[in-house]
């Protein structure tokens, strides 16, 4: 069998390699002025399907860096916010133990009492921060609205008690602002674990000027007890149903101690006078706040008056420690996610240096190889553009004459 060459199947073999050599130059122009190896994904499918999950991975790297700005620009208000706090909480403590001075006036004492207004809307101002889009530090995940307002003699809490974690790497999370319940309204009495404080109806001198845990004459475990003075210089400690648990003699400075509890007072009780003890509670920084100042604002007549001031500023300088302590441990706490957030930073550079350089190695055309190819297709259109010439101008009629 044999098969018939004609001059119509040359002329079309021709023009098919012409064609073919055109497209393989245009896709080769097109890769040299993109500076791309894959201009479209047939060019190599297995890269280009690898080369959209890199990009996906480098797009959630910038997602992750602008998770770690937004949260960073909220911790790092947060820091300012609770450092100003915490110098108004000096100035506190300043003001209280200058009010326990015996020989100020009610006037010095009042004076003292309008600083410290001043300081209580200050404190409730910055409680009520924002973080510049408007939505409020502390309101934990209600940060749409004010976090703390006012309600009658005291101050509310509206957020809740959720701190976001935000991904700012992959499988790392850092944890937004505090909620504002944690820093200003959950602070414990006395001394963390223990509270003691005079009976309010106290007619007597006697002062309550330290107390905690004593090992030695017992273990207490959160139990409730009542120091009732029979006389100036005897007392009973009586259980939270008022059951007499044991007696003692009293003399002005010594301690007075029972089942793990120490009390140290000072002055003259009179009978029926109390002290009560038992476990911390929870107080916010502003009822401590308007503590202090209603008892400044009072005006002492007698002794008895005077020691209940006394006890009264006691019991709020040791409440204005504890308020002081806990700003002091959320900046600690929000100064641990900001070296979380600059390692994570750290961690998403090198993983984007890494995740570029192989895409680059996938993606990027290697110009030196391309443009050898171009030149050699060229040529090739060149030849078969000659033979398509001389081709034309061959016919049997030549060949015969």
């Amino acid at each position: 069998m044999s098969n018939r060459i004609s001059t119509g199947m040359m002329y079309s073999q021709s023009v098919v390699t012409m064609l073919a050599k055109q497209s393989k130059l245009a896709h080769l122009q097109e890769q040299l002025s993109s500076g791309q190896r894959l201009v479209t994904a047939k060019d190599d499918p297995v890269a280009a399907g690898t080369a959209v999950g890199l990009d996906r991975a480098v797009a959630q790297l910038a997602q992750f860096g602008s998770n770690a700005n937004n949260v960073q620009n909220r911790l790092g208000l947060q820091e300012n916010a609770l450092a100003q706090a915490g110098d108004l909480m000096t100035r506190v403590s300043e003001l209280t133990i200058e009010a326990n001075n015996a020989s100020l006036t009610t006037d010095d004492r009042k004076a003292i009492a309008s600083e410290l207004q001043a300081i209580h809307d200050q404190m409730l101002s910055m409680a009520n921060s924002t973080d510049g889009n408007g939505r409020y530090l502390f309101g934990g995940t209600v940060d749409g609205t004010a976090p703390f307002s006012k309600s009658g003699s005291g101050v509310v809490y509206n957020g809740d008690q959720t701190q976001r974690q935000v991904e700012v790497a992959a499988d790392t999370y850092v944890s937004d602002a505090l909620p504002g319940s944690e820093i200003f309204m959950r602070i414990r009495t006395g001394d963390g674990t223990m509270d003691a404080h005079a009976g309010a109806g106290n007619t007597g001198t006697a002062l309550l000027l330290d107390f905690g845990r004593d090992p030695t004459s017992g273990t207490y475990a959160g139990e409730s007890y009542t120091v009732q003075f029979t006389a100036a210089d005897a007392y009973d400690v009586l259980d939270a149903n008022g059951n007499v648990l044991s007696s003692g003699t009293y003399k002005a400075g010594d301690d007075i101690s029972f089942n793990g509890v120490r009390l140290r007072v000072d002055g003259t009780p009179a009978a029926g006078d109390t002290l009560q003890v038992g476990p911390s509670q929870n107080k916010d920084v502003f009822s401590t706040l308007t503590d202090l100042i209603d008892a400044l604002n009072t005006d002492p007549a007698n002794d008895a008056d005077r020691a209940q001031l006394q006890n009264a500023l006691q019991t709020s300088m040791r409440d204005v420690k504890l308020a002081s302590a806990k700003m002091i441990d959320a900046r600690a706490s929000g100064g641990a996610q900001l070296a979380a957030i600059d390692n994570a930073a750290e961690l998403r550079a090198s993983n984007e240096v890494t995740l570029k350089t192989t895409l680059s190695s996938i993606r990027d055309l290697d110009y030196a190889e391309a443009i050898g190819q171009y030149q050699l297709e060229t040529a090739a259109l060149q030849a078969a553009q000659t033979v398509f010439k001389q081709m034309q101008s061959m016919s049997l009629f030549q060949m015969m004459g």
